[in-house]
């Protein structure tokens, strides 16, 4: 099946950090500068099976830590929040980022007690995500505006400075379901898929373009982007056996069968050629998820930048 909407040409590689201090996550920056990645993510959860930081304020510090590097969320779940406050903490980013930022959301909803705690049914979490990026993109103009929707209605508001990115940072939606692909296709910039096939990113692509069609969108250029779990080793068994733990423990379940499904293992030419599926599906942006402690992490990070990155280069 063709990729059915416009995508760019050109590979880029993040990673996506975790619960890193300062020191660490200087030093990560740093060694991603080094080895000329392109970008760094970080993800979100109110509350976890593990220690997770605000990702506006990592990101806050990550843009100081770097002139270069993309930062960007994968994912905000946006529904916790209201649009307005997410709306000026994106727009801030913006400006401290020099217009780097890219505000990856979606929905969760794997973890209940969070929308609890925050006072959100879990039920209305599609619905107000899609009715947040309106009021956001309302509001990034930096012009007096009102807005009149289900969740939230204002008057005569008037958010400054605007967005330093005219229209305000790029919209990259996470999602695999159905619903989550067609609101892609209607409303959002870019696409990041997690614990997906290469065929069904492919096949999430052409829903997408489907999407668009239904509503005359006219995609300019789609961003495509992928979390993808990596666990590097001297063979495939070890590194499923290792990342299999760690990814169970993450998730409070038993994950090795998904381990085995959807992480790259192995070594270089085995996490290559996964890789490559990958971009032939249509990936444009991969932001890599290294399984292990920090100083594994750092360890594949490293082999990855000798011996894989260039390889990708060339994609």
């Amino acid at each position: 099946m063709p990729v059915s909407v416009p995508i760019s040409s050109t590979t880029r590689i993040g990673l996506i950090a975790g619960f890193e201090a300062y020191d660490h996550l200087a030093e990560t920056v740093g060694l991603l500068d080094e080895l000329a990645f392109d970008s760094l993510w970080v993800g979100d959860h109110v509350a976890f099976t593990s220690p997770i930081l605000d990702p506006m304020i990592q990101l806050a510090q990550a843009a100081s830590l770097s002139a270069r590097l993309t930062i960007g969320t994968a994912i905000y779940l946006l529904p916790l929040r209201p649009p307005a406050v997410a709306a000026k903490q994106a727009a801030t980013l913006d400006h401290l980022s020099g217009g780097r930022f890219v505000f990856g959301v979606g929905v969760g909803g794997e973890f209940p007690t969070e929308y609890e705690a925050c006072g959100i049914p879990v039920s209305e979490r599609g619905a107000r995500l899609t009715e947040s990026i309106d009021v956001m993109r309302l509001l990034w103009r930096g012009e007096p505006c009102s807005f009149e929707g289900h969740f939230t209605t204002f008057h005569d508001v008037h958010m400054q400075p605007p967005a330093l990115t005219p229209g305000g940072p790029a919209i990259w939606c996470g999602g695999r379901s159905q619903a989550a692909l067609s609101r892609i296709g209607r409303t959002a910039d870019g696409w990041i898929s997690y614990v997906v096939t290469p065929e069904q990113y492919r096949a999430g692509l052409a829903t997408i373009g489907k999407a668009a069609d239904s509503v005359g969108r006219k995609l300019q250029r789609l961003g495509t982007g992928h979390v993808q779990f990596v666990r590097m080793g001297a063979t495939r068994e070890a590194a499923l056996d290792a990342a299999s733990a760690i990814l169970s423990k993450r998730y409070a379940m038993d994950f090795r069968r998904a381990t085995e499904r959807y992480c790259a293992l192995g070594s270089s030419a085995d996490v290559l050629a996964q890789l490559q599926q990958f971009h032939a599906a249509g990936v444009r942006t991969f932001i890599l998820d290294f399984l292990g402690t920090p100083a594994e992490q750092a360890l594949q990070l490293k082999q990855f930048g000798a011996e894989v990155l260039p390889e990708m280069r060339a994609f």
